[in-house]
């Protein structure tokens, strides 16, 4: 987006890649149907960028989700709104849009270099209190399997992602290079991740890849419905992605982190009473809430999991634990395994163009910055968003650069 913004002032821009093709994480965002963006009004969209709403705000009014889906429709694809508010292109796929966008790049002067592996940044000088100006932003090097590349440009974007699926190029080498040179990095972390849960061996072995429909997730003053899956090392899905950045801050204070499933949020607590408070004649009890409760398979397990022998037999704590069970979660899954990493650059490190600060004529953009979102178009739209921001940084400070002093 940022060589589209730039290379469309008819300025030469050139693109290194470390992978053999473009756009890799993006076909992977679209492997289930590419959701673009997200229908919320404004402000509740801002709203979903947490504690850095402040910062991400700025960066959508200039290109948000209106102006994102006018930019698909520029390629050539149509957009639609679907049940739950999430936009996506028609037909689902990415590789229909990269490709036109590709094209469209192609025809505006963007010269692609793939299997070129950043290896270092080195700023011609960092600014100082003894060096207040520096107007060049130095070499970049790369590997290549040709050998090694250097390249002074006039100006440097950096897309280089968080550190989530890094198969796909985003392993966050950067974050020690932008330190040693003074750049403020938070560190990454897992965010829209998987928790581990300590499963018996029983459990883990019996529901493994077992699906949680129709559920109610209760965290902090959160509350929300729909459905997960439990792995051996625990859980993941949808619905644990929205609690996942209180679930990962509260492990990482506590140690431990407390989720509560309603497993029958259709029926009411005294209903549930009355109903295992009656005679169960001959049937077992697993036979029972099955038959009169629905409950059975992993649901059933997950009250075996967790409830007492003693609570079992008793109507009202067995009723109470269905309305709402204690799921302990004791660590987020791996940073690799995760959607998108939080972490990253931060704001304070920045210009309003995204410059560094300290490293006149280096933009980062994308995941490097200090932001999350939960799924739902969020996460590409910030993308495009500073990818735009970035773009038009890069044109505003070359245009200093050139004016007489």
């Amino acid at each position: 987006m940022a060589a589209e913004v730039i290379s469309a002032r008819g300025v030469k821009v050139d693109v290194y890649d470390s992978m053999p093709s473009v756009g890799r994480k993006l076909l992977m965002a679209g492997k289930s149907g590419l959701n673009i963006t997200h229908s919320d009004p404004f402000d509740v969209f801002v709203a979903r960028y947490g504690k850095r709403k402040n910062n991400i705000e700025p960066l959508l009014k200039a290109f948000g989700a209106d102006q994102l889906r006018e930019w698909v429709h520029g390629l050539g694809i149509q957009t639609f709104i679907g049940t739950s508010g999430r936009v996506f292109p028609m037909g689902m796929k990415a590789s229909p849009l990269l490709r036109a966008w590709l094209k469209r790049l192609d025809a505006s002067n963007v010269t692609f270099h793939l299997r070129h592996k950043l290896t270092n940044i080195r700023p011609a000088g960092l600014i100082t209190s003894n060096n207040p100006s520096n107007p060049t932003c130095g070499t970049v090097e790369f590997t290549t399997p040709d050998g090694d590349v250097t390249v002074k440009p006039d100006a440097v974007v950096l897309a280089l992602g968080g550190g989530s699926w890094s198969r796909l190029g985003s392993d966050g080498a950067w974050v020690d290079w932008l330190k040693q040179v003074g750049v403020k990095v938070e560190a990454l972390r897992p965010s829209n991740c998987g928790f581990d849960v300590a499963w018996s061996e029983h459990f883990r072995e019996k529901y493994d890849g077992y699906p949680i429909k129709s559920v109610i997730l209760s965290f902090g003053s959160l509350r929300q419905q729909g459905e997960f899956i439990v792995t051996k090392e625990g859980v993941q899905g949808g619905l644990i992605y929205t609690a996942s950045t209180m679930m990962r801050d509260e492990i990482e204070a506590n140690g431990v982190a407390i989720m509560h499933l309603d497993l029958k949020p259709d029926r009411a607590l005294e209903w549930l009473v009355d109903k295992l408070s009656r005679p169960r004649g001959k049937r077992s009890l697993a036979s029972y809430l099955e038959k009169s409760l629905g409950i059975h398979n992993v649901k059933a397990g997950l009250l075996r999991e967790f409830v007492s022998k003693e609570d079992f037999t008793n109507a009202e704590r067995l009723a109470g634990f269905i309305k709402a069970l204690p799921v302990p979660l004791v660590a987020p899954r791996p940073l690799d395994e995760a959607i998108s990493s939080a972490g990253g650059v931060t704001f304070e490190s920045l210009d309003e163009g995204l410059m560094l600060k300290n490293m006149p004529g280096v933009f980062c953009t994308g995941e490097m910055l200090d932001w999350e979102a939960p799924t739902g178009g969020y996460l590409l739209t910030a993308c495009f968003s500073s990818g735009h921001a970035a773009g038009n940084g890069v044109l505003k400070w070359m245009e200093k650069q050139t004016v007489p002093q």
